[in-house]
């Protein structure tokens, strides 16, 4: 608030609340008072030591309005309220050229004493402040921390330092200023339009920023999808050269690890010559890209499936930005409300005391936790006696359990308490965890078993993580550990 329009205010409030005692107070902010007066028509003294708005004026509200909004009294609204009971305004000045506006009140104590009292508010940016003192001028009580000298209880008041020239005398006052409105009443519409205004801007960058951090992500995980998807372009390659090896068993000519083949599938029959492990039999590399290449195959149909679900969902989010930015250059408040209201997080159909999107529960020993991108709980023994408590004490029967196929390593368990199916991007992450956490997590690629936990048995005398599946789906990843679902 500038200097000019300050001036105005209290040669406005001055008159009105002269002789008047105050009444009731309403902590309308944390640094925002509302003092009743009895001024009727005139409405109530409201008063705001809000660094970045610091301001003061008649505000006309009803009184249930400011009981409904109020926050509870602040201790220094206690104090005021209690040295300010059986006092009256004696004078309201402010200082020349500052933006300190100094309340005087007078009244009697419970001993029938008499007692003098000021109120400054202090309205000058970051050193804005509200301060009671006592006759000698020292600092009894204060709204917020006060920085810098003559600024903290029990020091005698003085405005704060100056940093520069006063404010310009006509900024608020040119903007706030119509026909036939008090200085009050057009500071109340300045403010409260520009704290709309605020409010707006508030959720609608919040709004895009949450916008933007979703596309990033959907973004960051499309280009890792296609990139695991180019590794495996040559699939189809391994399957032509097993064909090839085992059509060669009797005809190729081998010298250490290099092989020399009739290409039965080109034209004119070429040789070609390829590499191969030398401690491997023709037959067994042939079996060995066999493998390879069903582990590919598999592997690009689940990266397929995830892509595919994830560009329309980049669409989406897409559509969604090019919605808010229309809404936010129109300043469209009921637009704002509504797209709001359709993109906040819809509850998981899942039941909360029952479903895969759990509370989190207490810490276990010897367990990693992490969440995945689906908001299922997904849990990772550290060692063997650790894999058996969390696969055979921890587990529920419709949890799903996994573990990296022929290698040692962790048990990984999704908590499911219901029968729904576990989604597929789910059962990826936390089959990337279990590579990860398996002799195997160097590899490539890991093929993991997964089941569901009923189907997991211990077999008598067993060691310790040794487990017998009765029966087991596989999937193909790549390792990784990742804070899922951040």
């Amino acid at each position: 608030m500038d200097d000019r329009t300050l001036t105005e205010i209290v040669a406005e409030i001055e008159p009105l609340l002269r002789g008047r005692a105050p009444g009731k107070i309403f902590q309308s902010g944390t640094l925002s008072l509302v003092i009743d007066f009895r001024l009727r028509d005139h409405g109530f003294l409201f008063i705001s030591v809000e660094p970045a708005q610091p301001r003061m004026y008649l505000v006309k509200r009803r009184v249930r309005d400011l009981e409904k909004q109020s926050l509870p009294l602040t201790q220094f609204a206690q104090g005021l309220r209690k040295e300010l009971a059986d006092t009256t305004v004696r004078s309201i000045r402010k200082d020349p050229d500052d933006r300190i506006v100094r309340f005087h009140f007078s009244g009697a104590d419970e001993l029938g004493a008499t007692k003098d009292l000021d109120l400054i508010a202090q309205l000058t940016g970051r050193s804005a402040n509200l301060f009671l003192i006592d006759p000698h001028g020292v600092i009894t009580h204060q709204a917020r921390p006060g920085k810098g000298p003559s600024q903290k209880i029990g020091e005698v008041h003085q405005g704060p330092a100056r940093t520069g020239s006063p404010r310009a005398a006509t900024s608020d006052a040119e903007q706030m200023k119509t026909r036939d409105a008090s200085a009050s009443e057009a500071a109340d519409a300045y403010y409260s339009a520009l704290l709309v205004g605020q409010a707006f801007d508030n959720r609608a960058g919040a709004a895009r920023a949450e916008l933007r951090k979703k596309t990033t992500q959907r973004r960051k995980l499309l280009k890792q999808l296609e990139q695991d998807l180019a590794t495996h372009a040559g699939a189809e390659q391994q399957k032509r050269l097993g064909d090839l090896l085992l059509a060669n068993l009797s005809t190729a000519t081998r010298d250490g690890k290099r092989v020399v083949l009739i290409d039965y599938f080109a034209d004119d029959a070429p040789l070609i010559e390829i590499e191969i492990d030398e401690q491997l039999s023709l037959q067994e590399e042939s079996s060995r890209r066999f493998a390879l290449y069903s582990r590919s195959k598999r592997a690009v149909q689940q990266i397929t499936t995830r892509i595919e679900a994830i560009r329309p969902e980049l669409d989406s989010l897409n559509a969604q930005n090019e919605a808010l930015e229309r809404i936010i250059a129109d300043t469209d408040e009921a637009a704002l409300e509504k797209f709001l209201a359709l993109s906040a997080p819809r509850a998981s159909s899942v039941p909360a005391a029952t479903g895969g999107r759990r509370k989190p529960e207490k810490r276990i020993p010897g367990v990693r936790r992490y969440i995945s991108s689906d908001g299922f709980e997904i849990l990772v023994g550290r060692a063997a006696r650790d894999n058996d408590y969390l696969t055979f004490k921890v587990a529920k029967p419709n949890d799903l359990w996994l573990h990296a196929a022929d290698y040692g390593g962790s048990h990984v368990v999704v908590r499911n308490a219901t029968r729904k199916e576990v989604p597929h991007r789910t059962i990826i992450e936390a089959a990337q965890l279990a590579a990860q956490f398996s002799q195997a997590r160097k590899d490539p690629k890991v093929d993991v078993h997964y089941t569901e936990r009923k189907f997991v048995s211990k077999p008598k005398g067993s060691a310790p993580g040794l487990v017998r599946l009765m029966r087991s789906k596989n999937i193909t990843v790549q390792p990784k550990k990742i804070i899922l679902g951040q």
